[in-house]
């Protein structure tokens, strides 16, 4: 027999299990409906001053307003939620309107807008216009430019847009709880003048991390680094819907980060200009090209590439970062011959099943068919399944799907890419000793 403590040692070393979600759809549903279609202007046609094309953030929505004399007057209600991070996930969270990331606001430079904050939280909260320039006393930093907003208080900002870019709202109150819960948003200002290069689609994505114990629902905001959950708009894959676009269009991604951590995104397929961000679309002379752009803590930063045709990947290149209900400080059980202790631990676990020697891999195909449950309320490490098998991802990590002659507005999942036979990596042997590659020499040999 073995003991209590080398049990649960040996049963810290399978992790927490990593699933393939086969049965999840990665499509959830849409505050947002997709935008009308609108005729396509010519590439050489100048931009109407004040048009744009509308943001589109991804399972999230954009807050409409009323107009009155003249200024357009939006409410955001501060409350608890239920959110669902990925099917067999919920959790009580903090946001506005019912939902974490808030919904976007959108309105053009020069507006005068009008912003009502409702505080349904048991707490005093504030909004910070973060990026955007106004009178000190609408800066929404609590107890600094303004009163706190007392629970079941409604407070108004009130001020003149003289920018242009990418910015967000959020809470400048007990900031590690009310940011760690969920609350934040978009606050996307068009330019008045238009786009000095047309624009036909226009995301915005918000990155965030949470610490969701496994077995818990409610996110813990004391956690300063080992986070369980790394989201784009709150979401995780395989529920991060995907991004759509035809072939040839401009895409500009707009991200926004308050998470604890940097985020270098990646996009596959693309060399994207990072054209902008908190202060606006830059001038053209300062756009550069990159493949990977780090997002950092507070920051916004707008990427714009025109789209070729596929199934590209979208995602953190931190590998922990597109990985779900990740274990800390567990043993290692990478090339551990884990026989005997499986034997032994079945005497008092029957069907305990070891796993970690060759890689996770096979975690997640154990879960697939039911032989590995997880924790109640707690996602697999790693799910997923493309046309070719499982995708073996999960938090920051989504597609970009390219079609040819998709219309324009049409925000419809296309399904999967099927790229000619001819340019697929294809199998050319099953034999581990095929053919003659070169290796490196041992030292001394």
């Amino acid at each position: 027999m073995i003991s209590r403590r080398k049990l649960l040692s040996a049963l810290s070393a399978t992790g927490l299990g990593v699933g393939l979600m086969r049965s999840a759809s990665a499509q959830h549903e849409q505050h947002q409906a997709a935008p009308a279609a609108a005729a396509a202007p010519s590439p050489s046609a100048a931009p109407a001053a004040g048009a744009y094309t509308p943001v589109r953030t991804p399972n999230g929505w954009t807050l409409p307003h009323r107009l009155k004399d003249g200024v357009k007057e939006f409410h955001l209600v501060a409350e608890e939620i239920e959110h669902e991070f990925a099917p067999g996930s919920k959790a009580k969270c903090w946001g506005y309107n019912g939902s974490t990331p808030g919904p976007t606001l959108e309105a053009v430079e020069g507006d005068r807008v009008r912003i009502y904050v409702t505080n349904r939280l048991g707490e005093a909260t504030s909004v910070h216009w973060h990026g955007i320039l106004l009178p000190s006393g609408m800066d929404g930093v609590g107890g600094l430019s303004q009163r706190h907003i007392q629970p079941g208080e409604t407070y108004v900002y009130e001020f003149t847009l003289n920018q242009h870019g990418t910015h967000m709202y959020h809470p400048h109150a007990d900031e590690m709880t009310q940011l760690g819960l969920g609350m934040m948003g978009f606050f996307i200002i068009h330019p008045k003048a238009g786009e000095i290069e047309r624009i036909d689609r226009d995301y915005a994505i918000m990155l965030h991390n949470w610490a969701l114990h496994p077995g818990t629902s409610r996110p813990d905001p004391s956690i300063m680094s080992e986070f369980d959950l790394w989201t784009f708009n709150s979401k995780v894959f395989p529920a991060t819907e995907s991004l759509v676009a035809a072939s040839g269009e401009r895409v500009r991604i707009r991200f926004a980060n308050v998470s604890m951590w940097n985020h270098p995104i990646h996009l596959h397929g693309h060399r994207f200009e990072v054209t902008g961000g908190d202060s606006g679309r830059w001038p053209r002379t300062q756009w550069r090209r990159e493949v990977t752009e780090i997002i950092a803590v507070g920051q916004t930063r707008d990427l714009e590439f025109t789209a070729v045709p596929g199934d590209w990947a979208l995602h953190c290149h931190m590998s922990h970062h597109t990985m779900n209900a990740m274990g800390h400080g567990i043993p290692n059980p990478i090339g551990v011959d884990q026989r005997g202790v499986a034997e032994q631990v079945r005497e008092l676990l029957p069907g305990y099943m070891a796993m970690g020697e060759h890689g996770m891999s096979e975690h997640g195909e154990h879960v697939a068919m039911g032989m590995l449950p997880g924790p109640d309320n707690t996602l697999p490490m790693a799910s997923g399944e493309g046309p070719y098998g499982p995708l073996e991802m999960g938090g920051m990590f989504t597609v970009v799907k390219v079609r040819e002659n998709l219309a324009r507005g049409d925000y419809r999942d296309p399904g999967w890419y099927r790229s000619r036979p001819a340019e697929t990596a294809r199998r050319v042997s099953s034999e581990p000793d095929f053919g003659k590659p070169y290796r490196r020499a041992r030292a001394g040999a």
